[in-house]
């Protein structure tokens, strides 16, 4: 009876406009102290302070609001939207040059900011004029557009993955590593999908007529992506080779975004408030979503709801991959409604314990979580990447056209979810790497 007031308290907060946060975390502090004076179990709460403690000396999720730090000071020195600008008019001369320019784009954004909003709005605001002019296809410029934005939630170092890392309990060097070619997979599908759109409806993505000069922009494309391209290097390097923990690479994003926004002559007071202002309200909420879902968890345990689902499997379900497709089929359908953050923290718990149990490989499990919650961005009707685009575009493009744009990307990340789920070995360590990379050179 508790456990089934929880679950529906919580439900009726949320649909009440109440905050994910505070909905989770009021409903378990209502049903635990209702146990706490009325059921003659004292001891329920007794055990948040010792959880929330632990949140706050975590040195895995401190990275968090470096990484963000680093990608604010990115986007508000201008570097993110140079890049846009030179490489969507380098490409812009060829058929489908623009949409596969804003796609390159979105990747190296992706690995120096991670920012899916602030990359979303960026590329909406000075690639899709672009693309409008030269008459491309509106619905298939903005699922371009939305998708490349969201690859900041699988390409590292992604929030996402560091999240993840934290709630399974596993290597973040490993997770990032078990992300490049999935990565990889997703980007070069997304290129393949264009040059397949320009083959077959060559009038959807025509090529531009900006007759600049080829070897200026050139140049100018190449001063642009260097700066981003060191900046990957020296975080993402020293994580996978093993030279630095990746709190203390964040650290030294921050130092390389500080210098390129120096270098840039953007470095000032006003820069270095808003992008502290946006990260600590970003971060304000993560951590909120933190607390209160472990609150809700915390209950939701102790009144044996993680038992009642594991025994559900194991009676209906006895089979660890029957367990890995329905756990996919529950992620992705609440990628529908609500963030990932949420789900990270309030359905992921509960579905890890199970997939211990199983003895399922938790790098590929939480890989599979990874590819899965990126598409929550693109999925209507709350699709957060959808709303960014909208937002950016105002009129220009309408609502029908974005939905209709992002199902075909959608369909991509679902087959790079599904070649990932039928082969497990594509799952690569830091070590598989290692022995990669030594073998090549």
């Amino acid at each position: 009876m508790e456990l089934f007031a929880l679950i529906i308290s919580s439900i009726i907060l949320l649909i009440l406009g109440v905050p994910v946060a505070f909905a989770f975390g009021s409903s378990g502090l209502i049903v635990g102290s209702y146990l706490v004076f009325f059921e003659n179990n004292p001891y329920i709460l007794s055990f948040l302070p010792n959880r929330l403690e632990g949140i706050f000396n975590n040195t895995t999720l401190m990275s968090i609001p470096l990484f963000i730090l680093m990608g604010m000071i990115l986007e508000r020195s201008g570097i993110a939207e140079r890049l846009i600008g030179s490489i969507a008019k380098f490409f812009g001369s060829l058929g489908g040059g623009a949409a596969i320019g804003v796609i390159i784009v979105g990747a190296l954004l992706a690995a120096s900011t991670g920012i899916v909003g602030a990359t979303v709005v960026m590329m909406g605001v000075i690639a899709v004029p672009v693309m409008v002019k030269a008459q491309y296809n509106k619905s298939f410029l903005s699922g371009v557009v939305a998708a490349s934005g969201t690859l900041g939630q699988i390409v590292p170092p992604s929030i996402i993955l560091i999240i993840l890392a934290d709630v399974l309990q596993l290597s973040v060097r490993d997770l990032f590593a078990a992300a490049i070619l999935p990565s990889i997979l997703l980007i070069g599908a997304y290129i393949f999908f264009v040059l397949g759109v320009v083959f077959f409806l060559p009038h959807f993505a025509p090529a531009s007529e900006d007759s600049s000069n080829i070897k200026s922009l050139a140049l100018e494309t190449l001063k642009a992506v260097i700066p981003p391209i060191v900046l990957i290097i020296l975080v993402l390097g020293s994580i996978l080779g093993g030279l630095i923990e990746p709190t203390a690479a964040a650290a030294l994003g921050v130092i390389g975004a500080l210098i390129l926004a120096l270098l840039q002559g953007r470095l000032d007071l006003n820069l270095l408030h808003i992008a502290g202002r946006e990260t600590i309200l970003f971060c304000g909420m993560v951590f909120a979503i933190l607390i209160g879902a472990n609150c809700f968890t915390l209950v939701f345990n102790t009144l044996g709801g993680d038992s009642i689902i594991l025994e559900f499997f194991l009676v209906y379900l006895d089979s660890p991959l029957y367990f890995v497709l329905v756990a996919m089929l529950v992620i992705f359908i609440l990628g529908f409604f609500i963030d990932f953050f949420e789900i990270c923290y309030i359905i992921l718990p509960i579905l890890a314990g199970i997939a211990m149990h199983y003895q399922i490989n938790m790098l590929w499990f939480a890989l599979l979580v990874a590819i899965n919650l990126q598409t929550s961005f693109l999925t209507p009707p709350f699709g957060f990447s959808i709303f960014f685009l909208k937002s950016a575009v105002g009129e220009c493009i309408k609502i029908n056209a974005i939905y209709k744009g992002v199902l075909p990307f959608i369909l991509l990340q679902l087959l790079i979810l599904a070649v990932m789920f039928l082969f497990p070995n594509l799952t690569l360590n830091s070590e598989d790497w290692g022995k990669i990379l030594q073998f090549i050179f």
